[in-house]
């Protein structure tokens, strides 16, 4: 699993949009797409807020670990 599928199976399973997650960690609705996608990956602060928003860890985002 890539980070970015990992960032859209959290989404899902928080049964948010890619719209409310956008607005959650402050970046535009195209560029959490691009996150999304895995056309661009985000920035640290991004990468944390998504981690934040999430409750989980930026190793399990990064799919270092499959533990959350």
């Amino acid at each position: 699993m890539e980070y970015y599928e990992r960032i859209k199976a959290l989404r899902l399973e928080a049964g948010q949009t890619q719209t409310q997650t956008s607005e959650a960690i402050g970046v535009t609705l195209r560029q959490y797409q691009r996150y999304e996608a895995g056309e661009q990956k985000p920035g640290f602060d991004y990468f944390c807020a998504l981690a934040d928003h999430f409750g989980v860890t930026l190793d399990y985002l990064a799919c270092r670990t499959d533990q959350r």
